[in-house]
């Protein structure tokens, strides 16, 4: 399987490059990972939230694997703890599934026409983040769950 992370934006900030990149070396040592950036929509004064949404969706569908398991970061998406997470995670990975693809939105959110698509909704948190800090914070969950699988001590709580 290999784990996709479609983000909509461009990411502007080093340390977020860094903090990526050294996560994204450590998930590839489990599995196939890449990080993939879709650019976000220019001019959003122009456009409704709506509009903004609907364009992004466009671009976001166009991106999508044909085979591929979709998962939105969404702050209405099932809460899991990282041993839950990792749990959901190994089902996944045993189910044969191609391509596995979590998509952080947009500042606006997901269009009907990605929620359509998706398979499951998760949220990181109560608390809302950045879209750039959610890229690290999903990515460091993301190699938590994969050390919990594989019984490696970076895990120590509950």
């Amino acid at each position: 399987m290999k784990i996709i992370v479609l983000v909509v934006g461009k990411n502007k900030k080093e340390y977020i490059s860094e903090a990526l990149g050294e996560y994204g070396k450590r998930i590839n040592k489990y599995v196939p990972f890449d990080i993939k950036e879709i650019s976000g929509i220019k001019g959003t004064g122009k456009y409704s939230e709506k509009e903004i949404r609907e364009k992004e969706g466009e671009n976001i569908l166009k991106t999508l694997p044909a085979d591929a398991s979709i998962v939105l970061l969404d702050e209405k998406g099932k809460q899991m703890n990282s041993r839950g997470f990792a749990q959901w995670l190994q089902k996944v990975l045993n189910s044969g599934i191609r391509n596995l693809v979590f998509i952080i939105g947009g500042a606006y959110g997901f269009a009907d026409q990605v929620y359509e698509k998706a398979d499951m909704l998760l949220s990181l948190s109560r608390m809302t983040f950045s879209h750039q800090i959610a890229r690290v914070v999903f990515a460091e969950q993301l190699y938590r769950a994969f050390t919990i699988i594989k019984g490696e001590p970076y895990h120590h709580g509950e």
